[in-house]
């Protein structure tokens, strides 16, 4: 009978969303922090990708390149103020399923609890997603129907003004009924 892995690292889900950046039009985590997370070396993270490329294809992983980690920089604030803030090597950027990838690539009960909960967090972050785009097409239809009855009342309107602009514009009519002579 196979032995089952127990989730026994917890990791916050804070801890792991405050290391997904949005980069290139994807969002990923940085090899620096999975090392973190994985308890292992950044380098050693390195090496087991790069004895393994072609598990990992562009869409998998890439490269941060100069403006990238500029940008990355400004949004950590870093305090370091050297080009490389203590990096020999530009960091590689794991989309979601170069995440899922590094498990079969690291081995370690630590790195496969961390990255199923990694993964869990993606599928939180994609649901959130999606019940944002619900919400926003709900909210779009809503504006359409307002838009044409907001039209429709203003109709109503126009049409109450050329009422009442005829009615005071009217000659005296004749009352119509049987007339009574007055006898005296």
């Amino acid at each position: 009978m196979a032995k089952k892995i127990k989730n026994e690292i917890a990791i916050s889900d804070d801890i792991v969303l405050n290391q997904i950046y949005f980069i290139r039009g994807h969002k990923v985590m940085l090899d620096r922090d999975l090392a973190s997370l994985y308890g292992v070396e950044t380098r050693v993270l390195k090496q087991a990708v790069k004895r393994n490329h072609e598990r990992f294809p562009s869409d998998f992983m890439f490269e941060l390149n100069k403006s990238e980690l500029e940008n990355w920089r400004s949004q950590n604030v870093t305090s370091n103020d050297s080009d490389r803030m203590g990096l020999r090597y530009a960091p590689f950027a794991f989309t979601e399923q170069g995440v899922a990838m590094l498990s079969s690539v690291l081995k370690s009960k630590q790195a496969i609890a961390v990255n199923i909960q990694i993964i869990r967090i993606f599928t939180k972050i994609k649901q959130i997603l999606l019940d944002t785009s619900e919400l926003r097409s709900e909210i779009e239809q809503m504006k359409n129907k307002l838009g044409n009855q907001s039209k429709n009342i203003d109709l109503v309107f126009q049409y109450l003004d050329e009422l009442l602009e005829k009615k005071t514009e009217e000659k005296p009519r004749q009352k119509v009924g049987f007339k009574l002579k007055n006898t005296k």
